[in-house]
């Protein structure tokens, strides 16, 4: 960076060129300026080119002055600083080149200038900043004419997301993706959003870093090269499910079994993540498993429903509980639930549970069914549970009785077992979605908390869950803070209420874990 010259004459002047040329001040050095008089001026030609950023400051040990900037025909451009007494800084960038700083005392005056910065308008650029050092150390060795393969190699070896420490419980975790032409986006990123990979200038690396807890376990697919369709946000996601797949470096697919890449998810779980109960260890007897189908005449509509019973069941035993388990789908699936409790009950970690699993239908009737619907709950109390009570040829009291979901389910446990305490005396909400308000209400509102903050308590135990990665967005909460609120709210009014956070985000590789957990604080 080349030297900014100032020119400085303690000699007031009516006119440029009335004082003589003093020697240069180069960038970071200083000058001093004695202004023996009010009025007294000092002109300070600055040799700095068009668009080049300029910094400094003035240091004023006795009396006050004016800093102008002024072209070389005398005339100001700007005002920097009035009634200076102290120190002030000063920026601008040079307009046609030329400009010259003008002191004016306001009463006899001491000042000192300095020059702090000057760059041209090549260097006015920020540097990249990259969260992962192996990024960055690539970044200069393609700057270099170095080429990627030598990093993919590594990667290909070691596996990805690439995992470096950051600090204390904490680590940068980078996801990649080779050789896309336009763009990648990331679904299950820790932000909690869809996240756009960045191109790594023009090589074949595709990145998007973050600093997250040592404690994370998470699922995950990357969308390579998305199409870009008009529409609205729906259909734009489409278009994001359409290429989203598996992450191909990724040694961890959940499940193990899908089909295929595209239903098929990619697992982080890091060393210190907590342990999930009943997935690994030996085989257990295996309890039953039967399905029927249940007419509804509140609903008008039909569903499936499995009814596990662990191995040796007994219909007498006072130690039996009954889990509700909204979405049968995946928590038979993705979520191995029998195979879980099989191991758990085995080990006498939980008393025989019996599990009901009940079917969403599809997405629209979940989406009408499980967000509070009055004629939903009467369903579930008066059609459903009967039926499993014949089934079973067992009365659990509610007392005993957990009802349990994910996201709308957590929200449905929730407003379900609130408008029938007398047959659902326990809650396990994952990552409820206690946002929601109907339609009714107004935007921002919190259904759940406002309702539960409005009615005199009822005899229901809770146990929350959210993930630290389920945060809101555009100054909206998300089910992270929605459900602490929730908590504090089921607090001050006097209900038993435990709450665990993950650091995972909206995910059924979270949830397989948070349910064994809830399980064992409510079976207590």
């Amino acid at each position: 960076m080349g030297a900014v010259a100032l020119f400085v004459s303690t000699v007031a002047v009516a006119a440029p060129g009335d004082a003589p040329l003093p020697t240069a001040l180069a960038s970071g050095g200083a000058r001093p300026v004695s202004l023996p008089e009010s009025g007294a001026a000092a002109i300070l030609p600055l040799d700095a080119a068009a668009g080049d950023y300029v910094a400094g400051a003035i240091d004023v040990s006795q009396g006050s002055v004016t800093l102008d900037l002024v072209a070389p025909d005398g005339h100001s451009i700007r005002r920097l600083g009035a009634e200076i007494a102290g120190s002030q800084d000063f920026h601008f960038v040079a307009g046609e080149g030329g400009e010259r700083l003008r002191i004016t005392a306001e009463e006899p005056a001491r000042a000192t200038l300095r020059l702090t910065r000057r760059l041209s308008p090549g260097e006015q650029v920020t540097p990249p900043a990259y969260l992962s050092a192996r990024i960055a150390g690539l970044a200069a060795e393609l700057s270099a004419g170095g080429t990627t393969d030598a990093f993919w190699a590594g990667i290909a070896e070691a596996g990805t997301p690439l995992i470096e420490p950051e600090s204390e419980g904490k680590v940068v975790a980078t996801f990649l993706q080779r050789g896309a032409r336009r763009n990648v986006r990331l679904f299950g990123a820790p932000s909690g959003d869809h996240e756009a990979l960045e191109r790594l200038g023009a090589s074949d690396v595709w990145f998007k870093s973050f600093v997250i807890p040592d404690t994370t376990r998470l699922s995950y697919q990357l969308a390579p090269d998305v199409p870009d369709l008009p529409g609205d946000a729906r259909e734009r996601r489409a278009a994001i499910v359409s290429t989203a797949e598996a992450d191909p470096l990724n040694r961890h697919p959940f499940p193990a079994d899908a089909p295929d890449a595209y239903n098929r998810d990619s697992l982080l779980e890091l060393p210190k993540a907590p342990e999930q109960l009943g997935l690994t260890g030996e085989a257990a007897p295996a309890g039953s498993l039967e399905t029927i189908r249940v007419q509804s005449a509140l609903l008008g509509n039909e569903r499936r429903v499995s009814i596990y019973r662990p191995h040796g069941f007994d219909p007498g035993d006072k130690a039996n509980r009954l889990l509700v388990l909204f979405d049968r789908e995946p928590y038979l699936g993705t979520v191995p639930t029998p195979s879980i409790l099989d191991r758990l009950i085995a080990a006498g970690r939980l008393p025989p549970v019996v599990a009901v699993f009940v079917s969403s239908i599809d997405r629209e009737t979940r989406g009408r069914e499980l967000p509070d619907n009055p004629r939903f709950a009467d369903f579930m109390a008066l059609e459903l549970m009967p039926l499993v009570r014949d089934r079973i040829g067992a009365s659990v009291p509610p007392d005993r009785t957990i009802l349990a979901g994910s996201s709308y389910g957590g929200l449905a446990a929730a407003t379900v077992a609130l408008r029938h305490p007398g047959v659902f005396g326990n809650v396990l909400s994952l990552s409820g979605s206690f946002w929601w308000h109907s339609k009714d209400e107004a935007e921002g509102e919190e259904h759940v908390a406002d309702w539960i903050a409005g009615m005199p308590p009822v005899p229901v135990r809770f146990h929350l869950t959210a993930g630290l990665f389920e945060t809101g967005h555009a100054g909206s909460p998300g089910i992270l803070e929605t459900t602490r609120h929730l908590r504090t709210v089921l607090r001050a009014k006097g209900y038993d209420v435990s709450f665990e956070d993950y650091a995972g985000g909206h995910d059924y590789v979270v949830w397989r874990g948070a349910l064994v957990d809830g399980l064992m604080r409510l079976v207590q």
